[in-house]
């Protein structure tokens, strides 16, 4: 088929009435070098969902319900289907009540694999597509990792896949000033045991290598349970890593231990972190990387997760005033470039044609390219066009995430609550204080493990 026919049954789709090209952020066949069109045309020619409709319920609300609702505006012009989403705050609480309910919508967006996993098992959830396991494997970069995220045991104890990855958010990541580098002679470590050398050379021409805060109210501690989390995956194996989120390998087990003490070598050591551990373990973590923009500069880097441009001074160009780098693997371990992410993860809660059509134009590269082309939208799909980025900020942290050799969700969302939010945060506190040893530390969160397990 031309590619003329092709758009020619595009603009049919959106002839019907049902959207038109005005209520679409980016006009069918505009752009050719930026948007796959051709992936929208073939899905508009296979699918007819003429007088259907879809109910989506998600964690997304504000500026990414309107971002999420650009998409959906496209599934509709292609389908003839109407799609209703509702956002909510408190997603996580309602998807649980209407499951169990019997009034779920027909897809979900869940923010942790987590709560897919129990709803999966306790039978709320209906497989995916058949194949959709496999195209996941095969088109996103870290392809396993992805699929395993997506598999869990349904009610029958059969494992499927049960959710689609849609999405991704990067933790791995390491800010700094590029003119406080320059003016300083200093280069982007490309390793780990470069980044530690570059560490203990700020200290030694009279700066602060970091900038550290772990404060967030009453959920104090957790971004050095990301540290923690991205130290695993650069010291132990990606079974390993799994096994430690589980509790199959143990809180208290020696690499774990290791891997908290790791973290104290950056938050601890005399002169590596600005204010010292008490700073670190109080100072608020919106408030951290603002060391970076002081003249002289307080410190030099900061590590911390892709949404925190959000919180640099007004004005800040980020690409130019400041910048970022992939927290590095050890150069002599042999564990590739590991990620450690967070994402969104559709599971089908009420099965219908709709649905299943639905996850299937996910993996259009136009799905993820519409986003792509505003705002904060990541992606592991290979297929996408690194082209339709808003900037080159957002593509070079998608290469970062394109070049992972292994992807792994954040692990305290992973554990149980009584873990994850609470006992993994106090330990870390208490570690980065002094008021516990890296074995303390650990084993204290180990005694919470057993106390649930009972």
């Amino acid at each position: 088929m031309t590619k003329h026919l092709m758009l020619g049954i595009a603009a049919l789709a959106l002839s019907t009435g049902l959207a038109s090209a005005q209520e679409l952020k980016f006009k069918p066949g505009s752009e050719p070098d930026r948007f796959d069109w051709s992936s929208y045309d073939q899905f508009a020619k296979d699918t007819d969902l003429s007088g259907q409709t879809l109910t989506i319920t998600g964690p997304w609300t504000g500026n990414d319900k309107k971002l999420f609702e650009s998409v959906l505006a496209y599934f509709e012009a292609a389908t003839g289907a109407k799609v209703d989403y509702s956002g909510s705050e408190s997603f996580e609480q309602d998807i649980v009540i209407a499951a169990k309910g019997g009034t779920p919508p027909n897809i979900a967006v869940f923010p942790q694999p987590g709560l897919a996993s129990d709803l999966a098992k306790q039978g709320y959830l209906t497989a995916m597509p058949e194949g959709t396991g496999a195209w996941i494997k095969d088109n996103y970069a870290a392809g396993q990792s992805w699929e395993d995220l997506s598999t869990y045991t349904g009610k029958d104890g059969a494992k499927q896949t049960f959710t689609f990855p849609f999405k991704a958010d990067l933790k791995s990541l390491v800010w700094y000033v590029p003119e406080n580098f320059k003016e300083a002679g200093y280069k982007v470590p490309e390793t780990m045991e470069e980044l530690k050398a570059l560490t203990e050379q700020i200290k030694a021409d009279g700066g602060t290598p970091w900038c550290i805060g772990l404060g967030s109210g009453a959920a104090t501690g957790w971004p050095a349970t990301d540290w923690v989390e991205d130290i695993m995956l650069r010291t132990q194996s990606p079974e390993t890593y799994d096994d430690w989120v589980s509790n199959k390998l143990k809180f208290n087990d020696p690499k774990v231990v290791d891997a908290i003490k790791d973290y104290g070598w950056f938050a601890k050591t005399p002169g590596f972190a600005e204010g010292g551990p008490q700073a670190v373990a109080t100072t608020d973590f919106r408030d951290s990387p603002k060391g970076l923009f002081d003249f002289p500069p307080k410190c030099y880097m900061h590590k911390q997760a892709s949404f925190i441009p959000t919180f640099f001074p007004d004005g800040t160009k980020v690409g130019s005033d400041v910048n970022f780098f992939y927290f590095p693997a050890y150069a002599g371990k042999d564990l590739g470039k590991p990620v450690l992410g967070a994402g969104t993860m559709f599971g089908i809660t009420k099965d219908s044609k709709a649905a299943e059509a639905f996850i299937k134009f996910l993996e259009t590269p136009i799905a993820s390219e519409i986003w792509m082309a505003q705002s904060g939208f990541l992606t592991p799909n290979k297929n996408v066009n690194p082209a339709a980025f808003a900037n080159d900020v957002q593509r070079n942290m998608n290469k970062i995430l394109l070049d992972a050799t292994t992807f792994r969700f954040d692990g305290s969302d992973q554990m149980p609550g009584e873990i994850g939010t609470d006992a993994f945060w106090k330990a870390m506190v208490a570690y980065t204080t002094g008021d516990e040893t890296a074995q303390e530390a650990a084993d204290a969160v180990q005694k919470r493990w057993d106390s649930i397990e009972k």
